[in-house]
């Protein structure tokens, strides 16, 4: 089971609901750190990684001595990743999607592959939970194939749990496709109901089962609730907005450590969403 925490905006709470969760549970899974731009779940996890691999992706490597500038990668590359500028091919690696396009299109086979840099993949075991970090590197433009290749990690674990990026951009879809149920965590007030709104409409677009968190509950207003209402969204959990959750948060340290008796909460909220999987599996 794949279970992708995401969220419309930073800062609403999504890193609290994947940690504190992974932390309750008994049986074994993987903590995925998909938010490569920003991750940050290591900080109330205090892991020590036994492993750090670097990670490459394949880019366009022209051998100027067999092109003939004839043109034909240019022309199939979409993201205009090669131009041939006085017969001769430039390479942008920073704009290549690695699709090997251009090298099934080289008529004269002068296009091998190379490698750019993407950022590293951290691994830590914290008894039950195996957790996984990404870190994109400074100046990369592209997290997808990144947040790709630390899901291939957890390919063969019977539970993982997702800390997505936010927003409603490709990084977002690239850790949410393929989830078996998104949790959506929000907070009550404007900002968040205007944010929520458009992961909801992310999240239907790819057909995929899904819940809400409201964090901060009791801050702002009620507008939240009107629209999860109207829009049939079920509420699977609410974490109040509270001074002992915030003193937690603000020294790195986990809800359900600081104050155990939110370890039912979270527990009745994997159950929840274990449920509603299991109704749409069933559909």
């Amino acid at each position: 089971m794949i279970i992708s925490v995401a969220s419309g905006k930073g800062g609403t709470g999504k890193t609290t609901v994947s940690t504190n969760l992974a932390r309750v549970l008994d049986e074994k899974l993987m903590l995925l750190d998909c938010d490569v731009e920003e991750p940050n779940a290591h900080l109330f996890l205090n892991p020590v990684f036994d492993s750090v691999q670097q990670v490459y992706t394949e880019v366009p490597e022209v051998d100027q001595e067999k092109c003939t500038g004839c043109g034909a990668c240019a022309k199939v590359c979409r993201f205009r990743a090669l131009t041939v500028i006085g017969g001769k091919v430039l390479v942008f690696p920073e704009l290549c999607h690695s699709c090997g396009g251009c090298m099934v299109a080289c008529p004269e086979d002068a296009i091998g592959e190379g490698k750019r840099e993407l950022g590293t993949i951290e691994k830590a075991s914290l008894g039950n939970v195996t957790f996984v970090k990404g870190t994109l590197r400074v100046g990369e433009v592209m997290a997808p194939p990144l947040i790709e290749k630390v899901r291939k990690t957890a390919e063969n674990s019977e539970l993982v749990l997702i800390d997505a990026p936010p927003g409603t951009s490709c990084p977002v879809i690239a850790a949410m496709q393929d989830a078996d149920f998104v949790v959506l965590v929000t907070e009550p007030t404007p900002f968040g109901l205007s944010d929520l709104a458009l992961a909801v409409e992310t999240v239907r677009a790819l057909d995929l089962p899904f819940g809400l968190v409201i964090n901060r509950a009791g801050l702002g207003n009620d507008e939240i609730y009107d629209y999860v209402k109207k829009e049939n969204i079920p509420i699977l959990m609410e974490i109040p907005f509270d001074l002992e959750i915030a003193r937690a948060y603000s020294r790195g340290t986990l809800i359900v450590d600081h104050l155990p008796q939110y370890r039912e909460s979270f527990l009745t909220l994997y159950k929840k969403i274990g449920e509603l999987a299991a109704r749409r599996g069933e559909k």
